[in-house]
C-alpha cells in the first residue's frame, strides 16, 4: 500500500462512503469516534484493530474511555492522509459493523 500523501480533494473523495470519518480542518488526518454498548465491546474492537494494524505496519492514534474509542489516522512519514489510512479506516468500519 502506498504511503504517498493524498491531496485534500483526493482525501475527501476517499472518505465518501466511509461512514463517520471526517477530514481534519488542516487536511492532515481523518477522525472518527466509535461508541459501543460497553467497555468489553470497545476493548474487543481495539484488539481486533490492533492485530490488523500490526499486519499493516500502520498504527492508529486512539484513546478509549469506557465505551468510546476516538481514532485519528494519518501517515506521519508522508505528512498527511494516505491510502493506508483509508484502508485502515475501512477495516475499522467493517469491524464496527459486524
Amino acid at each position: 500500500m502506498t504511503r504517498e500523501k493524498l491531496g485534500r480533494e483526493a482525501a475527501e473523495a476517499a472518505l465518501t462512503g466511509l461512514d463517520g470519518w471526517a477530514l481534519a480542518a488542516d487536511g492532515a488526518s481523518i477522525h472518527r469516534t466509535f461508541t459501543f454498548g460497553n467497555f468489553s465491546e470497545a476493548f474487543a474492537f481495539m484488539t481486533r484493530v490492533a492485530l490488523a494494524a500490526e499486519k499493516m505496519d500502520h498504527h492508529p492514534e486512539w484513546s478509549n474511555v469506557y465505551r468510546t474509542v476516538d481514532v485519528t489516522l494519518n501517515t506521519h512519514d508522508a505528512g498527511g492522509v494516505t491510502a493506508l489510512d483509508i484502508d485502515l479506516a475501512k477495516k475499522m468500519n467493517r469491524f464496527f459493523g459486524g
